[in-house]
């Protein structure tokens, strides 16, 4: 009986790294590539496209976001104006009186 030794290959994390920024791989699926860059903090080329992970929006959705952001963004500026009028000193009159009385003493 006759034994086939098989050479086997270890590649190190920076070998991987630099191979998977050359470009795609070919003897990697697309799954298995993507966990890899994640695996090894590989970016993509920098050709690569982009790839979208959400799905399109139905225009409902997007009025819908966009109305959302609006009345997010009047909130905070309501809320901005509310924090600065309230940090303004609010003339009173009996401080008035008290003030105009120490003055006419000195």
């Amino acid at each position: 009986m006759q034994t086939k030794k098989t050479a086997s290959v270890v590649a190190t994390e920076a070998a991987a790294q630099s191979a998977l920024r050359r470009g795609p791989t070919r003897d990697l699926s697309p799954e298995e590539e993507r966990v890899m860059r994640m695996r090894l903090g590989a970016s993509p080329p920098r050709a690569a496209p982009l790839q979208r992970s959400a799905e399109a929006r139905t225009d409902l959705e997007i009025e819908l976001l966009a109305a959302e952001i609006e009345a997010h963004l009047r909130w905070r500026a309501h809320q901005a104006d509310t924090a600065a009028r309230a940090a303004r000193p609010q003339p009173s009159r009996t401080k008035e009186k008290i003030i105009r009385a120490l003055r006419k003493k000195l």
